[in-house]
């Protein structure tokens, strides 16, 4: 059962246990987010993901039958396309998965990376490919343009209709995915329950059926999930769901707005599905917690005030790999609120599923938020729509790449609080100025995180932020993270730095309809972020580089760390030129 170690008792954790907030949660009772006519409404129409494990929205069996029969056919790789809620929890559990025992090669793209799509069409052969293309409304733009794309390369090996075979759509009851589905003669058609958001949805047929073809028995991901129901809807002090809740709120009322997420290499995928969670459900009016995937915990060893830390132990293949996570736990800061679970086996992801979709839904009756909607993400989505309708906006102004170095030109554009900014090192010297303490840094990459020293380059930045500056940093990658933290950039409060990248393609992928390519798809997402986000006051400066090669992003490193340093030796100067105090008189 959910293992973990609580330091203490939470105030509120009584607070929820004395509104019956749990069990009120498990019978769907919207009146918890009455707090306005909106919330309330919406909760009404997104509550049923609360006793999914107990009742199921799709017939086991028959999910398990079709991959059973998928795989017998002679399927040996599923790529799942999609984004947001309809990728992370599966991605959550077939990456966790992996290492085991997967039955198929499973690819998730989530990408509209040119680089990306090609490195998955060089791993999977069409004729034993299954492609599922996982949306709830059918229609949002990076999966329908990915498939397009997908589609164009298998039809070299495949014809039309042999292609179609190839094909399953999950998707709520009347899309267009639905119908496109049905007219071309697809696979297989999975309906969604409409009562279930896609952050929500991990143990709906949206994670059910990848997990079914990576080879995880069903019927025992969903015992560990009915008991994790059971605990998690009891309005008892020791729910597990009211502990984590409490946790979160509590420290959030102390102004500990943003929480570490730290664990062994193998369960970072988990927090990208709990970053998504808490992150877009949270992250609006103006309020909104922060999650954080950590990756070196000498960040942690001065409390900075406004964070706390959630660990997770998980399974690993070597001893010395969770010995040595054991060994970097030493180095936090015992001021730091703490919380520490643990995972022993894939089934066991369905029990924390379910214990921070519970959690999270009682955060936003603490915090009077609801929980279930996403408003920025779909303003969002809009501006892109007009950027590839009308074109992209010009820069504020173009540059040599970088320096002496003759690379191509990048592309600059500027929030409006940084419109005197003429060139590449004045706009970052202009960014990463306004950090100040309580603040978090994002770097939000349209770029692909494969091949050498690209990914690399882009931690150095986050980390050389984050150690400069003593804030949370970020590295976020897009499209992906315009459905997750993209919200709570937005809709939460006004304390986050925003370095927005993407850059020009080598090799582009045309596309017959909607975006010239891939790339433009990618850079008119980039700019549509940068649009909205300096439309609600954030600081934020996006470059679109000329290429995204490895040594244009070090070369864009090394840059960034001489401004900082830059920013330092100011910093320090100004704190010597300011007079001492005088001494008290006697």
């Amino acid at each position: 059962m959910i293992t973990g170690d609580m330091e203490k008792l939470y105030p509120s954790a009584k607070t929820l246990v004395k509104d019956c907030v749990a069990s009120r949660i498990h019978g769907k009772d919207a009146t918890l987010y009455d707090f306005s006519d909106e919330a309330r409404a919406c909760a009404e129409n997104f509550m049923g993901w609360t006793d999914l494990a107990s009742h199921p929205a799709c017939s086991l069996e028959h999910i398990q039958e079709f991959a059973d029969k998928a795989v017998a056919d002679g399927i040996e790789t599923v790529v799942l396309i999609g984004q947001g809620g309809s990728t992370q929890a599966p991605m959550t559990i077939t990456k966790y998965n992996k290492q085991d025992h997967n039955r198929v090669e499973f690819r998730t793209l989530d990408s509209d990376s040119p680089v990306r799509l090609r490195e998955v069409l060089a791993t999977a052969d069409p004729r034993t490919t299954l492609v599922i293309i996982s949306s709830k409304s059918g229609g949002t733009i990076e999966p329908r343009l990915v498939l397009s794309a997908l589609r164009d390369a298998f039809s070299q090996t495949l014809p039309a209709d042999e292609l179609a075979r190839h094909l399953v759509a999950v998707t709520d009851p009347g899309s267009e995915l639905e119908r496109q589905a049905g007219e071309e003669g697809w696979r297989a058609v999975f309906s969604g329950e409409p009562t279930v958001g896609g952050r929500f949805s991990a143990l709906s047929v949206f994670g059910l059926l990848p997990a079914a073809l990576a080879g995880i028995d069903l019927r025992a991901l969903m015992d560990h999930a009915v008991e994790a129901e059971r605990l998690c809807s009891e309005d008892a002090i020791d729910n597990p769901a009211i502990n984590l809740a409490a946790f979160l709120f509590d420290n959030y009322l102390k102004g500990r707005n943003k929480f570490s997420f730290l664990t062994p290499k193998r369960g970072r995928v988990l927090g990208l599905w709990i970053e998504q969670l808490v992150a877009e459900s949270l992250g609006k009016d103006g309020q909104g917690i922060l999650p954080n995937i950590e990756i070196d915990t000498l960040l942690l060893t001065s409390d900075p005030g406004d964070r706390s830390v959630i660990m997770y132990q998980t399974k690993a293949d070597l001893w010395d790999e969770s010995k040595n996570f054991e060994m970097s736990l030493a180095y936090i800061d015992p001021a730091i609120p703490r919380q520490h679970y643990r995972i022993d086996s894939v089934e066991e992801l369905a029990e924390h599923f379910i214990m921070w979709e519970y959690a999270i839904a009682m955060c936003g009756y603490l915090m009077k938020v609801c929980p279930f909607d996403q408003p920025d993400v779909a303003s969002a989505k809009a501006v892109v729509l007009d950027i590839l309708r009308d074109g992209q906006p010009a820069p504020d102004f173009t540059q040599d790449f970088i320096d002496e170095v003759r690379m191509g030109e990048v592309e600059v554009r500027l929030a409006p609080m940084f419109a005197d900014c003429t060139d590449v090192r004045a706009a970052l010297k202009a960014l990463l100025g306004s950090v100040k303490p309580g603040d978090f840094f994002a770097l939000n990459a349209f770029l692909p995180f494969t091949g050498e020293g690209r990914r690399e380059a882009l931690e150095a930045i986050r980390h050389d932020v984050a150690e400069s500056f003593g804030v949370v940093s970020c590295l976020e990658v897009g499209p992906r993270y315009l459905h997750s933290t993209g919200q709570l950039q937005k809709g939460g409060p006004n304390m986050g730095v925003f370095l927005i990248l993407s850059a020009d393609e080598l090799k582009d992928v045309p596309l017959a309809r909607e975006a010239e390519s891939l790339g433009a798809l990618a850079k008119a997402q980039a700019s549509g972020d940068l649009i909205t986000l300096a439309d609600r006051g954030r600081r934020c400066v996006h470059l679109h580089l000329p290429d995204n090669s490895g040594v244009t992003l070090r070369c864009l490193a090394e840059v960034v760390n001489e401004v900082i340093a830059d920013l330092l030796v100011d910093r320090a100067l100004e704190a010597d030129d300011v007079p001492a105090e005088a001494p008290a008189e006697a």
